[in-house]
């Protein structure tokens, strides 16, 4: 009797279990960490619909594309403008059907497939202790004694290097490539993410970074540190916002579109500034955190349509390989 009902409490167990609806999200590494928003977005997310939120750490659009409509995801969350021209040409997400009034992008934005759940913009970050006087445009930076030690990422494979070349490209058009020869002189290091970078950066090994303007937010609240700041140039900065999908052949539709919704919640949106060091897409400015309320933001934006982007990215990449290979 007893193994009998062993039995049936197994059974019981198991078909709870397979009655449980699952989302599976994928999303960047630093999203899923234990440090990043992902934890406490699933644990919220789940209260919310009663379901198995699963998040699937790693690459985004080439995995995606590698498995075509036979993907596992329902959602992909943190693509960005410089790659949404190829994701959108592939057909596999759908409209994400979300009313976009309140956003508070520093653009406007009317998208109906990628959704933005935060965004920040490029920025050099420096060491007020150690750099006396940082430049204060993009051209006292090109023009900086060739002793200042800049580390930067690769283009062609990261994000934030690709934003970094596109960042040129927007200020000095044709004449990026001269941009480049005068900057190159002073790169001791180009990394292949950012993290290696801003390690070197905060372990002194280099006098800027190649960051964003929401990074000194983190040692202002996680350290008590505000001697970190982003040089701000008035020919403005590279604007990037992150973006959530929907994956058009989800077999769980009401469930994506539910976590579509709450992406601009305010429970998510309260999360991002804090957990993802990055400024919330649909939250008033006067709700962000005590330490967000004391960075320096650029008053000139920059931006490049997906269209645009995609069409200057390999120009952009090539005025930056051919200079740092002189």
């Amino acid at each position: 009797m007893r193994a009998l009902t062993f039995a049936a409490g197994l059974f019981a167990a198991s078909t709870a279990m397979a009655q449980t609806p699952v989302l599976t999200v994928y999303a960047p590494d630093y999203f899923t960490s234990e440090w990043g928003p992902g934890p406490k977005i699933e644990e919220l997310f789940e209260a919310r619909c009663n379901c198995d939120l699963q998040f699937k750490p790693g690459d985004l659009l080439p995995r995606i594309m590698l498995e075509g409509q036979r993907t596992e995801a329902d959602v992909v969350i943190g693509l960005n403008t410089d790659v949404t021209k190829k994701a959108r040409e592939s057909g596999l997400f759908g409209a994400h059907g979300v009313d976009l009034t309140s956003l508070t992008l520093p653009l406007e934005w009317s998208d109906d497939t990628f959704l933005p759940f935060n965004y920040g913009h490029t920025a050099f970050i420096y060491n007020t202790e150690k750099t006396d006087v940082a430049p204060a445009s993009f051209e006292e930076l090109l023009n900086a004694p060739d002793d200042l030690r800049l580390v930067i990422q690769d283009p062609r494979s990261s994000i934030s290097g690709l934003a970094l070349v596109l960042w040129v490209q927007s200020v000095y058009g044709d004449k990026a490539g001269e941009a480049w020869a005068k900057l190159a002189p002073k790169i001791v290091t180009v990394t292949k993410g950012w993290s290696e970078s801003y390690g070197l950066f905060t372990d002194g090994e280099a006098d800027m970074v190649l960051s964003y303007t929401t990074s000194p937010a983190y040692h202002i609240i996680a350290e008590g540190d505000e001697t970190k700041k982003a040089a701000i140039f008035p020919e403005g900065h590279y604007f990037m916002v992150e973006l959530a999908a929907k994956v058009a052949s989800t077999d769980v539709p009401e469930l994506a579109d539910d976590f579509m919704e709450f992406v601009l919640s305010t429970d998510f949106q309260s999360m991002i500034a804090t957990g993802n060091w990055s400024i919330p897409a649909a939250l008033p400015q006067d709700q962000w955190p005590a330490g967000f309320q004391k960075l320096d933001l650029p008053e000139k934006v920059l931006f490049y349509s997906e269209d645009e982007a995609a069409a200057l990215r390999d120009t952009a990449i090539e005025a930056w390989r051919s200079a740092l290979s002189q």
